[in-house]
């Protein structure tokens, strides 16, 4: 892969992990009007969302400088497995939570196994 391939790729992801709406703020985004809102599977995992943030490790790209640009990729790809793993914690909970049929962004990640 040549540098500006590279930095394509790495600008690309991070745009990409940036997008993902927190499960918190998706949690409070939902309708609590929903028939499924008040169902044992949807509280806890509203739980689970409030503390999710804190669950996910810091990834900097600084860090990921100091080691050069195999750093910058690792930062990269650990960033976009986080934003991976929030989109499917947030389609889980739109699956338990809402009888709205799944929005675009949520209906093509596929759970692991599938």
């Amino acid at each position: 892969m040549t540098q500006k391939t590279t930095a394509a790729a790495l600008l690309l992801t991070a745009a990409i992990a940036g997008c993902t709406t927190s499960p918190a703020d998706y949690a409070t985004a939902l309708p609590s009007q929903d028939p499924k809102w008040l169902s044992p599977e949807c509280q806890e995992i509203r739980m689970a969302a409030a503390g999710y943030a804190g669950g996910e490790r810091p990834l900097y790209w600084s860090a990921g400088a100091l080691l050069g640009p195999y750093g910058l990729a690792i930062v990269a790809a650990g960033k976009d497995h986080q934003a991976k793993q929030r989109k499917l914690f947030v389609r889980d909970m739109h699956l338990k939570c809402s009888s709205q049929p799944l929005p675009k962004e949520l209906a093509s990640v596929s759970p692991p196994g599938a």
